[in-house]
């Protein structure tokens, strides 16, 4: 099997856990995600809107927010990486690619910590995302320019036992889930 047939087979049980999850959680999820923040109060920190059943950060943005720059994901074209728009709570916004939700002025940051949604996650900092590629060109850009700091952000039952992943898969350095946080040394 080709890892991109594994890749397929690994997102299709990880959404199904994570629908799982979603229909369960009590609405509370970024409690902890709050609290590993506030280790890093000031830091430019770029995060996301949550779609369809990706566990919700945005409490945790609107803390981070009030102490420093926070920006969303913004996808200008396909095969380009990210780049990341300044955030404020309560800011008008409109659906972007994929029906996230970003700022409707643009006005550009560079984080230095990014909170990463994604579909599967593994104990050795492994992550499987849409497949699009946008997370990994984006932290390998930002990694090149500097030390930043990859959260990925999911429920426990994302976590697989391991992940098929090639070479150009970004590593985390953190996974933050609805009760605990996991560090990954590299």
């Amino acid at each position: 099997m080709t890892v991109e047939a594994q890749k397929t087979e690994a997102r299709r049980a990880a959404f199904a856990r994570r629908k799982q999850a979603y229909s369960a959680q009590s609405g509370a999820s970024a409690g902890v995600l709050s609290d590993v923040l506030a280790g890093y109060r000031g830091a430019p920190v770029a995060g996301f809107m949550p779609i369809g059943t990706e566990i919700d950060p945005s409490s945790a943005l609107a803390e981070a927010s009030a102490h420093g720059p926070v920006g969303l994901p913004v996808i200008e074209a396909a095969g380009a990486p990210l780049r990341f728009a300044l955030y404020e709570p309560g800011m008008p916004m409109v659906e972007g690619a994929f029906k996230a939700l970003i700022p409707a002025e643009l006005t550009w940051m560079v984080p230095e910590i990014v909170i990463v949604p994604l579909v599967a996650w593994d104990v050795q900092g492994g992550r499987l995302g849409y497949g699009g590629g946008y997370y990994d060109r984006t932290l390998e850009g930002l990694r090149a320019r500097g030390p930043v700091l990859a959260i990925g952000f999911a429920f426990n039952a994302q976590q697989a036992d391991a992940l098929p992943l090639e070479p150009t898969d970004q590593p985390l350095d953190m996974i933050v889930t609805e009760d605990r946080v996991v560090k990954f040394s590299h």
